[in-house]
């Protein structure tokens, strides 16, 4: 089989991952207002339904890090073909993404439950192929390549909500038509997705003593940046409409959320590969934290415009700074670790929209319910930023000569 160019494989992932992230787990932050204006959810349900999707999320990481331990326990277990399972994940969020069009609201919290699953399925094996891949061929900058995609999915998701609310048409409407983005979009990358993955290369360097005490505060300090940014990331839309009702620029927050992304995405690939990603994570997580403090501090046009910026600038870098930190930790079989990290984060994914639907019920006020979780979001991330601080006194790096 002729080996693909590194740039097929990075845009073969970042597709891979807009249509999983940007659409089958972020399109309902956009279409959320629309769907409680059309009446068919509450807020309180919203909150059940993101629930839903981030506790499919964290079962189909712990699924992909659990695999390798049941192979080994049984080995007569086949083992994952990467791209076969990318496409799986594929087909399935096209298939989800298409039933929450339907009439059928009891099911819509199991659609988006597997539509987390299907989105971790193709995230886990989608990083570990395509980082793999870029190592072997001796590309591992285009990396952030890959990472452009949940934002690109993000942006042309949230500016097609704004578009489907100025021509007055409904919830169903929009989940239809992102089922008929994502079907295109699989088409696109359907005929890359093929082999699995390359020989390892060696490390170039270690840590020391970077034994399980490394990666469970590295999982710890993940699973703190997804409860961080995930109750802006969900409720963005709203907190605004709460401080800004009436404006017409509502809508342009998760664009430009999304924009973020992809431009923090794009900012990596000019990153030396030798830098310590550890401190580059802390630095990710300082521009999360001042985004939500931003939001809560300067609830204004200007002030959700530059939080949404803030929070979004580091999103996908932080995913791809702690994905080559396990890399570099476990070079060997990095995809079971990259499940378990992805896991922790799901963990905090979830946490967020249930601290937020208890404190709604418990304050009875929507502004401070919100309010109240948002501290509790930032004070996650400067605690992740101590962790990581942590990490670099405590395991510092050791290059090879």
């Amino acid at each position: 089989m002729k080996p693909r160019p590194p740039f097929a494989i990075a845009a073969t992932g970042m597709v891979a991952l807009a249509v999983a992230m940007g659409i089958g787990r972020f399109a309902f932050t956009p279409l959320l207002p629309m769907m409680l204006h059309d009446g068919v959810v509450g807020l309180a349900g919203a909150s059940w339904l993101a629930t839903a999707n981030y506790l499919g999320y964290w079962l189909g990481a712990m699924g992909c890090a659990l695999l390798p331990w049941a192979r080994a326990r049984w080995p007569r277990l086949r083992p994952v073909v990467h791209t076969r399972a990318i496409r799986l994940g594929l087909v399935a969020t096209v298939l989800l993404t298409l039933g929450m069009a339907l009439p059928w609201a009891a099911a819509w919290p199991l659609w988006r439950f597997l539509a987390g699953v299907a989105s971790a399925l193709v995230f886990v094996y989608s990083s570990g192929w395509c980082l793999q891949q870029l190592t072997a061929l001796g590309a591992p900058r285009l990396a952030g390549l890959i990472y452009v995609g949940p934002g690109l999915g993000i942006t042309i998701s949230g500016l097609a909500a704004t578009a489907l609310v100025a021509a007055g048409l409904r919830a169903a409407t929009g989940w239809l038509a992102f089922a008929a983005l994502a079907l295109l979009l699989t088409a696109l990358v359907w005929p890359q997705l093929r082999g699995d993955l390359a020989p390892e290369a060696a490390p170039s360097h270690t840590t020391a003593g970077s034994g399980s005490g490394a990666l469970a505060t590295l999982a710890l300090s993940y699973g703190l940046a997804g409860f961080g940014y995930i109750i802006t990331a969900t409720f963005l839309p709203l907190i605004a409409r709460q401080s800004l009702a009436g404006s017409v620029w509502l809508d342009l927050f998760w664009p430009l959320f999304g924009v973020g992304v992809s431009l923090g995405a794009l900012l990596t690939l000019r990153i030396p590969a030798q830098w310590d990603r550890r401190h580059l994570l802390m630095g990710g997580y300082t521009l999360q934290a001042l985004g939500v403090v931003l939001s809560l501090a300067w609830p204004t046009l200007a002030g959700f415009a530059l939080s949404s910026f803030l929070i979004g600038l580091p999103f996908t870098a932080i995913t791809m700074f702690a994905l080559q930190e396990v890399r570099r930790l476990r070079p060997v079989d990095a995809s079971a670790f990259i499940g378990l990290l992805t896991a922790s984060y799901g963990l905090g994914q979830i946490a967020g929209p249930l601290l937020v639907g208890l404190l709604l019920n418990a304050s009875g006020d929507a502004h401070r319910g919100f309010s109240l979780a948002l501290q509790a979001a930032a004070a996650s991330l400067w605690l992740g930023v101590a962790l990581f601080g942590a990490l670099v006194h405590r395991y510092p790096v050791l290059r090879q000569p």
